[in-house]
């Protein structure tokens, strides 16, 4: 069937070609100078996506495993479209989202087993998540309205979402000065876990003139620890990071008293010279080589924060990591602490402790430091960016404005 206007002709072909065509009139004939052909299964999809009251969005999904041995990359996730009904139940909420973030712990979501009880995998071909932060555009939970800005331990990796009231936290700006995303970092879990470490595992004593080492010292975790640990009563703290930028990030601006670059410098020996009392409280990030070198190091009664292994996330070993014999027999020896940190056993603690930390940021006490990446289809690259060091502080994608 052809109907025919000056301006558009209308072309639909039943071999499932559908064609808009433009044409001009030049000696009483329809010339054709341009003209788009699209399937029309597409076609026909998109009419009954809005026959049905459907919303397209778009989402990351895990598309690929990196193996239990093996280092993520960008190409394990994928986007893709996908659809929301336009109408939401009693109890749920519609978001947009603005924030999401990006942490190793992930890592091991990526696996078929993650190790651990309290961390569920990722399964192929669905959708990911993680911390997110959004605005509610329509809400059926009484707590929430629309215009309100809400968080979420398990956000899904997507434009939009409708979620169960029951899993969102509602959050105000005005505790963070304006900065949303640090309910993702300082203000948010991380912050929770560096904060909650060091007051549960640390053993801090102000006045004790204690030191603290903290390895990874410029991730989201370590750049916190580090400043929270001064504020706590450490008389001396001391980061270790991977780079001259970082160390100098940490030392000028985070108030740690020195920074050591573990690929450039001899660790060991820096420890020494910096540390020449010994060290009486680990904040440990990494694990591996760096760990070992610190612990031969530490005090008697002295403690480790055991936060995170990312140095052993791409491998596959229990965790927590069992320690090389020799160092095994100067913890047991000196009776150094190492037992497993999991934030989510103080959840009783955590109002009292966001309001400490929000409480710093507005006085300037406790520094936020960001790496953002914006576009949701950048989330995958931003994941490997981190997991490789690339980050400074609390690694953010930003979604929507």
């Amino acid at each position: 069937m052809v109907k025919r206007n000056l301006g558009l002709v209308l072309c639909v072909n039943t071999t499932k070609v559908l064609s808009f065509i433009t044409l001009k009139q030049k000696s009483c004939n329809l010339i054709c100078v341009e003209y788009l052909l699209l399937c029309s299964e597409t076609y026909f999809h998109l009419c009954r996506i809005l026959a049905r009251g459907l919303m397209i969005i778009q989402r990351v999904v895990l598309s690929s495993r990196p193996g239990v041995n093996g280092e993520p990359v960008a190409g394990n996730f994928r986007m893709e479209e996908a659809t929301l009904p336009d109408k939401i139940a009693e109890g749920q909420v519609k978001v947009r989202t603005l924030y999401l973030s990006v942490d190793p712990y992930m890592r091991c979501r990526m696996n078929e087993d993650s190790g651990s009880e309290y961390l569920q995998s990722w399964k192929l071909s669905e959708v990911t998540d993680g911390g997110g932060i959004g605005s509610v555009e329509e809400s059926k939970d009484a707590r929430f309205a629309a215009g309100d800005f809400v968080t979420s331990f398990n956000w899904p990796w997507q434009t939009k979402a409708i979620l169960d009231g029951k899993q969102l936290e509602k959050i105000d700006p005005q505790l963070v000065d304006g900065h949303l995303s640090h309910f993702l970092g300082a203000a948010g879990l991380t912050g929770l876990t560096s904060l909650l470490g060091i007051r549960e595992k640390g053993h801090v004593s102000p006045g004790a003139n204690q030191t603290m080492v903290v390895s990874g010292a410029a991730g989201a975790c370590g750049s916190l620890a580090g400043q929270i640990g001064s504020l706590e009563g450490c008389s001396r703290v001391v980061g270790i990071c991977g780079t001259d930028e970082k160390c100098s990030v940490l030392v000028s601006e985070m108030g740690f008293d020195a920074a050591i670059n573990y690929k450039k410098e001899d660790v060991a020996q820096r420890l020494h010279e910096l540390c020449p009392a010994g060290v009486d409280v680990y904040f440990d990030n990494v694990g591996g080589d760096i760990s070992d070198t610190v612990i031969s190091q530490m005090n008697p009664n002295s403690h480790i924060i055991l936060c995170g292994q990312i140095s052993q996330y791409n491998k596959d070993v229990p965790y927590p990591p069992p320690l090389p014999p020799a160092i095994e027999e100067i913890k047991k020896v000196r009776n150094i602490t190492r037992e497993r940190f999991l934030v989510l056993n103080y959840v009783e603690k955590f109002a009292a402790s966001t309001m400490q930390l929000c409480q710093w940021i507005r006085e300037g006490k406790l520094k936020a430091k960001e790496t953002i990446v914006k576009g949701l289809e950048n989330i995958g690259a931003a994941f490997q960016s981190m997991m490789s060091g690339g980050n400074i502080g609390k690694q953010i994608v930003l979604v929507s404005e």
